[in-house]
């Protein structure tokens, strides 16, 4: 089926558009870009005037809880809050509950994920067995399944040696290892970042250097072993200038940060508010700023949502009882474009962050706008102002504390190989 996009607002930063065009869609591919006059015949049209059309995003972590955890969400509610959010890839981050350790786990999900499509589905393998930290994994086989990278998430290494063995493994099959940093030794039994709100509050806390002793030992072994490794979810201060020096020793590199912890800090879970409960956890102002910063400059590579839905009963303890994360799949574009109202990126450059810059992390071909690419796209208009509001929230988790917060700008259609998945 063939259909035609007329006087959208076309902007890409990997293919350097920013202008009204014609976009010419054919077989689930971008068969032409014209000026927006272009004379071209579709089976269907849309006319897009007003609007901004965009590669859809593509979301580096999401905790989809199927099979397994099916009482958090299921791939179906989470696929479909991801569509409305104008996220058309998500990468499956694996837990002790829903991980990868055989082809045929990953299989599965791929099949779930094909009866009802709406949104593309990548998956991260296991690092090692049951994500134990103890016996590699099959990554031969979980890379021949379609694994785009593999893991241990925050689950802790036996030891150095066998991180080391994990990342040498993954190298001699060309696999990205992806680094949750935390040592877990200085983190154990901490709940929230270490400074005067923990000593306030009386929480068992997190110093940043649990992050940022992780971040060094492990880039002295992507340095020894040659592996090319993803850092997730950075967090503190110290942690982005490490990345920045090791960059710029050439190292092959790159890293993340979720899209909360550049608007929240350690002052949020002052009134113990169990929704600000994160791993990492929130740090402070400064770290704030300099997670900003390494995003201006080209250090940290790309923002996400690091979507972790919740039933209601998980958030409902005391603060140190609950469990950690946030529903973030529809904050993640919201929040990204806040960025550009507060002049830390360029539209064309918060765009990037979560659709060319992660794609290219995964090896996909996606997150770009060009002949011959994916048609996942996302309409969006930026005049459209709305509110979170958590009873119209798709996700199955509710678990968010941007609650109540204001937002320009909403996706409204999302197309999935050039077929419409939400239509808003």
């Amino acid at each position: 089926m063939s259909l035609l996009i007329r006087n959208a607002r076309v902007i890409d930063s990997a293919s350097g558009l920013d202008g009204l065009r014609t976009i010419l869609v054919d077989n689930g591919r971008i068969a032409a870009i014209a000026e927006a006059s272009a004379c071209f015949r579709a089976e269907d049209e849309i006319d897009a005037s007003g609007l901004w059309l965009f590669p859809g995003a593509v979301d580096l972590a999401a905790w989809l809880r199927e099979p397994g955890l099916d009482q958090k969400a299921t791939l179906e509610s989470e696929t479909r809050a991801a569509a409305a959010s104008g996220i058309t890839t998500l990468c499956y981050q694996p837990e002790p509950g829903a991980s990868f350790d055989s082809a045929a786990q990953v299989k599965l999900i791929y099949d779930l994920n094909g009866r009802r499509r709406s949104a593309n589905v990548e998956v991260l393998g296991n690092l090692t067995k049951g994500l134990k930290g103890e016996q590699l994994s099959n990554m031969a086989s979980l890379k021949r399944a379609g694994c785009v990278g593999v893991t241990n998430g925050l689950q802790p290494f036996h030891s150095l040696q066998t991180l080391r063995r994990a990342m040498e493994y993954a190298a001699t099959h060309d696999l990205t290892v992806f680094i949750y940093p935390i040592e877990h030794a200085l983190a154990a039994g901490g709940y929230m970042h270490e400074g005067e709100v923990s000593t306030r509050l009386g929480f068992p806390a997190i110093p940043s250097a649990a992050e940022t002793v992780a971040v060094a030992q492990t880039l002295a072994l992507a340095s020894h072993t040659g592996a090319r490794v993803h850092f997730c979810r950075l967090s503190a201060r110290l942690s982005v200038k490490l990345i920045r020096q090791a960059k710029e020793s050439d190292l092959d590199i790159t890293a993340d940060v979720a899209a909360h912890q550049l608007f929240l800090t350690e002052m949020d879970v002052s009134d113990f508010n169990p929704l600000c409960h994160v791993m990492p956890p929130l740090r402070s102002s400064r770290d704030l700023e300099a997670l900003r910063e390494g995003l201006a400059d080209g250090t940290i590579d790309a923002i996400c949502s690091d979507h972790q839905p919740h039933e209601v009963d998980a958030k409902l303890a005391p603060f140190q009882q609950t469990e950690p994360g946030i529903s973030a799949l529809e904050t993640l574009l919201p929040l990204t474009l806040r960025l550009v109202d507060e002049g830390v990126l360029s539209l064309p450059e918060a765009l990037r962050k979560v659709t060319a810059a992660p794609a290219r992390i995964i090896g996909s071909e996606a997150g770009r706008i060009c002949v011959g690419a994916p048609a996942d796209l996302v309409l969006f208009d930026p005049d459209d102002l709305w509110e979170l509001d958590l009873n119209r929230m798709y996700s199955d988790g509710k678990n968010t504390p941007f609650a109540g917060w204001n937002f320009n700008g909403a996706v409204k259609r999302t197309l999935l190989a050039g077929k419409s998945v939400f239509v808003g």
